[in-house]
């Protein structure tokens, strides 16, 4: 028997298909059936390779007896994040005001009339344990809150409201100092230098600014350079790379990098991407990066590259072990026990790998090992061969072999599918454009440093499926579903396409072949849109989503926080600044300003929850124009100019080899590459 939730595209909510839960899709008809019956909404948000959520889809939503009560007594709505990210914010946030703490799954209570929350957490056990209390008892106590304790109810409802309602008006501010960049520079460094004593996340953007911030004179309790090599180096050579196959992991469980939480985000790895070849062009030229680079591309070829062009979503951290298993095991696809290893290697190739990797009979998770290595040099011939049986051990083929692995799109695929090696994770194959902008970036700034022709095929095969699919009667699409665009698309989406395909129209300059490119153009008429229906006149800065596909939200946020990926407005004002130099059309530097202005409450109050603002702060004050020729153009490229947009000019002044400009003022003409290269660097810290 299954639920309403069959008839949706979404990989998550398919999962929910067959609960005994009578599920709903957020839906107008869903909304008006909870408030014409007067039952709260239970609204349980979540995405495909979030492991918690699996659990709970297993668990409690699959329980008879609590789906009994919740039919009866509540109308139940499941969301999947990554199509909705702006019903998720909103009650994310809400989430974090009534408890202090989020994440997923995200399980909320709303009244019917007006979709406020009044109670919420995340994972619920059947039973209590873990300190959390049974689900069935929590329904029970909520529905009776909600019958009996109106007044109380209310009350609570009014302050949730008003807090949402306030942290949606921020106070706007003149004051865009370079005091403000250094401090949100200096906080955002902070994050990442010195120890960890959890769990150990990526944290990009924090590691983007603070490496924005070496070029940058200012006294600082850190020492940036160090923080962002090491953090680079901890990505490079932890458990939270594969090893064997390429590609990052979500996170670590520990603060050493060993053991990862092994779901692959695409997100993630696009990020990763471009801030190793941004490390690398800054000088932090460590082998180990390279390689992750390199490895994690073939990843991407091999395993995340539809036939179409554009990349899928993300992995699951679990995968069934036989094809008779009922329940899947948590990173069995990536880890090795020790009789294994010393079975598929050589006795000298699991020596040199003890000595290079965290091997031991013990194991450093459940048993098994999880490669983490202890150096960033160069591997050996010998290391490499033994990874790649490792590889081999676990897809049933050599890694030159094997250039395309097919997606097991669901568990009964992945059950029941002829794999060669060990049975693989679920893929989400859907595409979500803001994460492929991610990637799509990673790889043009991979392509602009290191000229590997792999990198910019793939990037430019992404952006033109997205440029060919994602627009239905003139608007833009946020999601693709075997070939069907699907859903408006959201901030993100636009701002991190932008910044796409400014990136590629940026490392087109550097392109052997020459060929012609209108990804300027293209960014220009997607911002066109983007300006129409998202930008707010009156305050400034972007709203989440579109003027007329908002009705059925309880607040209109203008996203300026980072998570796991970087804010949507954080990157949209820094494309501004960009598109301005680019074009000359000061309407977009005013745009910027304005947005700056009005999120500049956020970044006195919180500077550590918004890093992506202040690094779009930094091209504002800092933004460096460079027209000069192809061969001065490539060289500039591969270095580290973190506020440079750089434009071919085929008709300098005469004897001179380029020209350089500080935001709306000119440096004379340079007569020499050197004095070119003198007056970059001097233009990026004005000093």
């Amino acid at each position: 028997m299954t639920n309403r939730l069959v008839q949706t595209q979404s990989l998550y909510l398919r999962k929910h298909a067959e609960n005994p839960i009578d599920w709903w899709p957020w839906s107008d008809e869903a909304l008006a059936t909870a408030k014409a019956n007067n039952r709260p909404i239970f609204l349980s948000i979540g995405y495909s390779s979030c492991h918690w959520c699996t659990v709970m889809e297993g668990e409690a939503f699959s329980d008879p007896a609590i789906a009994q009560y919740m039919n009866a007594n509540f109308l139940p709505i499941k969301v999947d994040r990554e199509e909705r990210p702006d019903i998720d914010s909103i009650y994310m946030q809400a989430l974090q005001m009534m408890t202090g703490q989020g994440g997923w799954p995200l399980n909320v209570f709303l009244t019917p009339d007006d979709l406020v929350p009044f109670y919420g957490g995340t994972y619920f056990p059947v039973e209590p344990r873990y300190g959390r209390p049974g689900f069935l008892q929590v329904l029970q106590a909520i529905r009776r809150f909600y019958d009996i304790e109106k007044t109380k109810l209310q009350t609570f409802k009014e302050e949730i409201l008003l807090n949402l309602q306030q942290s949606a008006m921020l106070q706007a501010s003149t004051q865009l100092s370079d005091e403000l960049l250094e401090r949100g520079i200096e906080t955002n460094t902070g994050v990442i230098s010195g120890g960890s004593y959890g769990p150990s996340f990526p944290m990009i953007p924090y590691a983007e600014l603070a490496l924005r911030g070496t070029r940058l004179s200012y006294e600082s309790e850190y020492d940036a350079y160090q923080a962002c090599a090491q953090r680079g180096l901890d990505l490079a050579r932890g458990g939270i790379y594969d090893h064997v196959a390429g590609g990052f992991h979500r996170y670590t469980v520990d603060a050493t990098w060993t053991v990862p939480h092994f779901e692959k985000m695409l997100y993630d790895n696009g990020q990763i991407v471009e801030y190793l070849a941004n490390l690398w062009s800054a000088s932090v030229q460590e082998p180990a990066f390279e390689r992750a680079i390199a490895g994690t591309v073939q990843w991407l070829k091999r395993e995340m590259t539809a036939s179409q062009g554009f990349f899928y979503a993300a992995q699951d951290a679990d995968n069934f072990t036989t094809p008779t298993a009922t329940e899947p095991e948590e990173g069995a696809f990536y880890v090795w026990s020790y009789i294994e290893l010393e079975q598929l290697l050589t006795s000298s190739e699991l020596a040199e790998l003890k000595k290079e990797f965290t091997v031991a009979p013990e194991g450093n998770f459940e048993g098994h090992n999880v490669l983490q290595r202890r150096h960033s040099e160069q591997l050996s011939e010998t290391l490499e061969a033994a990874l790649a049986k490792l590889f081999e051990a676990r897809y049933g083929s050599n890694p030159d072999a094997l250039e395309t692995f097919p997606p097991a799109r669901n568990n009964q695929e992945a059950k029941t599918n002829k794999w060669s090696g060990r049975i693989p994770p679920v893929t989400d194959t859907k595409m979500i454009v803001a994460w492929n902008s991610l990637m799509i970036s990673g790889l043009a700034r991979a392509y602009s440093v290191f000229h590997q022709p792999d990198y910019w095929a793939l990037a430019n095969n992404a952006a033109k499926f997205i440029l060919d699919n994602q627009w239905v009667e003139g608007r833009f699409h946020r999601l693709n579903y075997d070939g069907q665009p699907s859903v408006q698309a959201q901030s993100e989406d636009y701002a991190l396409f932008i910044k796409a395909l400014l990136d590629l129209h940026q490392a087109s300059l550097s392109v052997a072949s020459g060929t012609p490119n209108n990804w300027l153009e293209k960014a220009l008429k997607v911002q066109e849109e983007f300006d129409e229906f998202l930008w707010s006149a009156e305050l400034g800065g972007y709203y989440n989503s579109a003027t007329d596909t908002s009705g059925d939200l309880l607040v209109r946020e203008r996203s300026y926080a980072d998570n796991a990926t970087p804010s949507a407005n954080g990157v949209a004002i820094a494309n501004l600044v960009r598109l301005a130099l680019l074009t000359e059309d000061l309407e977009y530097l005013d745009k910027a300003e304005q947005s700056l202005q009005a999120f500049s409450s956020a970044m006195n109050q919180a500077p550590q929850s918004c890093p992506t603002l202040f690094t779009a702060l930094d091209w504002y004050r800092y933004c460096t124009l460079i027209r000069s020729n192809s061969d001065q153009l490539t060289s500039l490229i591969t270095q580290y100019l973190p506020v440079s947009v750089y434009q071919l000019e085929t008709h300098l002044p005469e004897g001179s080899v380029g020209l350089v400009c500080q935001g709306l003022s000119c440096l004379a003409p340079a007569h020499s590459p050197e004095q070119l290269l003198k007056q970059v660097q001097q233009s990026q810290t004005r000093s």
